[in-house]
């Protein structure tokens, strides 16, 4: 058996099969076309697609990106088993995830403002201790919806309920998971509407395009935040600007945009309390070598494989 594995990662393989590292940003030299194994990481689209065209032996696309919709959208035939990176990526992004709320809700972009200003904001001061105000600025007594909730939503509501917040999730069915109470996306308008923080983890799927859209951000409680770690595609971008320039969404950060790079002329750049981050919540996925492992190890013994959703 032949594997294939990306020169974008380091990875120490425990295998007697033939591992060939390639170069993600050409196509697949035709010495390799027989492989049996792919793993993908930061691959193109273009990349893929190609692979997908001249790979014939391929039995197994293993994706390390917790989600594997760049793949699956390669047109791999029917017979090539695709697996993604879900799991992999759980501490990094909640991280990241728990580092863009706090941000948001005490506004260290306005603080961050004022400093290269060289400015002390007293105004600030004044808003994060006033009666009125100072709920706006902390987790604790926050409620705190996760629309997404699969296995990094569950390793991110530990630490927000640590800080006090409350913590309910949106999913396809409702239900408890990981100890916190999941609705229906059906039934989630109520949710949304006494929402503090609106936090998505959502993949990007046919059913997710642009879901974060006017109507979502007018549902969530005046004033609410939003944070995307999930994918750019599940929001409408000129929806979210709109109602951060109008102050229904108080404050956003975003690790995701629709197009990536992020254009230098998008508008999200000037959108007023938001921080971008380069989509770098996930990029270490974590036990790559030992998903590897197991998934070739179960492939080779006709065994169910890990995180199949091919």
């Amino acid at each position: 058996m032949k594997i294939l594995i990306p020169n974008t990662i380091e990875l120490k393989l425990e295998t007697d099969a033939e591992v060939v590292v390639y170069d993600v940003r050409t196509p697949m030299p035709e010495q390799h076309h027989d492989a049996e194994v792919l793993v993908a990481w930061h691959n193109s689209a273009e990349q893929l697609a190609d692979a997908a065209r001249t790979m014939p032996a391929l039995r197994l696309v293993q994706a390390l990106a917790s989600g594997a919709d760049v793949v699956l959208n390669a047109g791999f035939g029917p017979d090539v088993r695709i697996c993604s990176g879900r799991s992999l990526h759980d501490g990094p992004v909640a991280e990241h995830a728990l580092a863009l709320i706090l941000s948001a809700v005490r506004r260290l972009d306005r603080l961050q403002g004022a400093q290269h200003a060289h400015r002390w904001d007293a105004e600030f001061i004044a808003d994060q201790a006033a009666t009125a105000t100072r709920d706006l600025y902390t987790l604790a007594g926050a409620t705190v919806t996760i629309w997404g909730f699969g296995s990094i939503a569950a390793r991110l509501a530990p630490l927000l309920q640590l800080l006090g917040a409350e913590v309910h999730g949106i999913a396809r069915s409702a239900g408890e998971r990981a100890g916190v109470p999941v609705v229906a996306e059906r039934d989630a308008s109520e949710l949304l509407g006494r929402t503090d923080v609106l936090v998505s983890l959502l993949p990007a799927t046919a059913d997710t395009a642009e879901l974060f859209d006017a109507s979502v951000f007018a549902s969530v409680k005046p004033g609410a935040v939003f944070v995307n770690v999930g994918r750019g595609a599940t929001v409408d971008e000129g929806a979210l600007i709109a109602a951060l320039e109008s102050g229904r969404i108080r404050a956003a950060a975003v690790d995701v945009t629709q197009t990536e790079p992020l254009p230098a002329d998008s508008s999200l750049w000037d959108a007023p309390n938001l921080v971008i981050t380069p989509h770098v919540a996930g990029n270490r996925p974590v036990g790559s070598s030992a998903l590897i492992d197991e998934n070739v190890r179960r492939l080779l013994a006709g065994e169910e494989l890990v995180n199949r959703v091919r």
